[in-house]
């Protein structure tokens, strides 16, 4: 590994940390958390908080890793156009994945240190340290599942670099190696029974790891290793929760877009924290949602004819409805101009999720980017469970379907009335694959659903998943696009050439072993 220690070395002294509570304001003052750092709780708190700050600073990645191969957005930046036109190679800037093992350094330290730390620290009770500790297997857990699903095989770290004593030399595990490690951390995280529901402060509940965000994760990592049973039940452990504080569905629809604005909802059940009004903080990628022609991030020609199409049925469906249209008109999307009728003919589109307000009109924009950005909320856990339903079986579809019903209700849209036993397997999975992207556009998830439907089951519905890849994309010759998606290597994306020349034992993923 890299001598720079893939930056996991906490330099924590070159951080500025604004943050949305003191809490988070706590950080270490030295430029490596050494051995001899770790003293009391507040210490183990400081680099706790130091995980959330990078996974805040991972957001621009997850955004454009999990969206630009999708389909549903598009970009003309020419940092972004390597990964959506899948022309990438190893010195491509997006491949950098430096941000998510600052996160994994963070968590090894917490897992390695605060055991140690509690041993000098008569006040570190042992239920605050095994809930530091599930916030720790998180950071670790999530991180590698983000880098799984797009590298496939990274090295697996798992101990903590504060020194340059430590081997930064470490070869590449296989997927399948570091699913299992995930599903470990997940477990050992939910056996103390020590994670929170919930904090002392509202915000926190939902910006900082709890139970529900543990059984979240599980949920969506089972479904990616195709253990539909437990996707289900961990799905459930949600979905079911009588707990006072569990995030729950929330069915109104006029109440759709406070998930977004003001955020931390009833239906948030992990998300990444910014306020710009009492903290002034802005986030770091409101930039790509701009209501302008510069836009970095916009929808694509296909997503957009979708949305309209909906637009127009929630409008037959709800003759009395002004303003936002649900998750479509003024909630996923927004047009140029200040007419609201105009959404069919105007020519230019924006993402809206990130730049609305609680008022719904064309020009009431966000004063300052301050959007939070979500990783997981109810509405995704249900449609998790819908999918696994639809991959164990026909005697599961009716079920699947009464949940997309849930999710197409809730965005003023008419259930399905399909008979199940008419449909196959493949015509299911494109009606989850549909509400998922309606439900979740620039989320930062629809690469990796489209993923995880190619290669179901040995890559059963592999020249679907092409089709529907190219379908979406409106930069590239789709002649190209089907010879590349042709092979699951190139599905992913290739290790940094800095990090192989750095890492001897580092070896690059197939595709781009050979000049292309």
């Amino acid at each position: 590994m890299k001598k720079i220690r893939y930056s996991l070395l906490i330099l924590l002294g070159a951080v500025t940390l604004s943050s949305c509570n003191n809490w988070l304001d706590v950080l270490p003052d030295n430029e490596q958390v050494t051995d001899d750092y770790w003293k009391s709780k507040e210490d183990v708190e400081a680099v706790l908080a130091s995980g959330y700050y990078y996974m805040r600073n991972t957001v621009p990645q997850m955004i454009r890793w999990g969206e630009l191969r999708g389909g549903t957005l598009y970009s003309n930046n020419t940092a972004d156009i390597p990964m959506q036109n899948f022309m990438l190679t190893a010195t491509s800037s997006i491949c950098d994945y430096s941000n998510v093992y600052k996160i994994i350094n963070m968590a090894n330290s917490v897992l390695k240190y605060a055991p140690l730390v509690k041993l000098q620290d008569e006040t570190y009770y042992t239920s605050v340290m095994q809930s530091h500790l599930a916030e720790a297997y998180f950071m670790r857990a999530f991180s590698y599942f983000l880098l799984v699903r797009n590298y496939r095989d990274v090295p697996l770290v798992l101990q903590a670099y504060v020194n340059d004593d430590a081997s930064y030399e470490i070869a590449k595990s296989p997927d399948s190696v570091i699913v299992a490690q995930i599903k470990e951390d997940i477990t050992a995280a939910l056996a103390t029974g020590a994670a929170k529901e919930t904090y002392e402060e509202d915000w926190q509940t939902k910006g900082r790891v709890t139970k529900w965000a543990l059984y979240a994760l599980m949920a969506d990592v089972c479904l990616w290793s195709e253990d539909y049973d437990g996707c289900i039940t961990y799905s459930n452990e949600i979905l079911n929760a009588t707990a006072s504080f569990r995030p729950v569905f929330m069915q109104d629809p006029s109440a759709w877009f406070t998930i977004f604005n003001p955020g931390n909802s009833n239906e948030s059940i992990f998300e990444l924290n910014w306020n710009n009004q009492t903290y002034g903080e802005t986030n770091n990628f409101g930039s790509y949602f701009t209501v302008d022609i510069s836009s970095r991030l916009k929808y694509t020609d296909v997503a957009l004819a979708k949305f309209k199409a909906e637009t127009d049925e929630v409008k037959a469906n709800n003759p009395t409805l002004e303003g936002r249209f649900g998750r479509t008109l003024l909630g996923s999307y927004v047009h140029a101009g200040t007419n609201i009728s105009d959404y069919k003919t105007a020519t230019q589109y924006y993402v809206w999720k990130y730049r609305g307000t609680n008022v719904a009109d064309i020009e009431n924009v966000r004063t300052a980017q301050d959007a939070n950005f979500i990783i997981y909320r109810v509405a995704d856990i249900m449609l998790m469970k819908a999918e696994a339903l639809i991959l164990k079986g026909q005697d599961n579809w009716p079920a699947a379907l009464s949940i997309i019903n849930q999710i197409r209700e809730r965005a003023y849209l008419k259930p399905l009335t399909v008979e199940t036993s008419e449909l196959d397997e493949l015509d299911m999975l494109k009606l989850v694959l549909y509400e998922r992207e309606m439900e979740l556009s620039a989320e930062g998830k629809r690469w990796y659903d489209l993923l995880l439907f190619g290669k179901l089951k040995n890559y059963k519905y592999k020249e679907q998943f092409i089709n529907m890849v190219v379908e979406g994309n409106q930069t590239t010759n789709p002649e190209w696009l089907r010879s590349v998606l042709k092979s699951n290597d190139a599905l992913y994306m290739p290790i940094p050439q800095s990090e192989i020349i750095a890492n001897p034992l580092l070896v690059q993923n197939p595709y781009y072993a050979t000049t292309k």
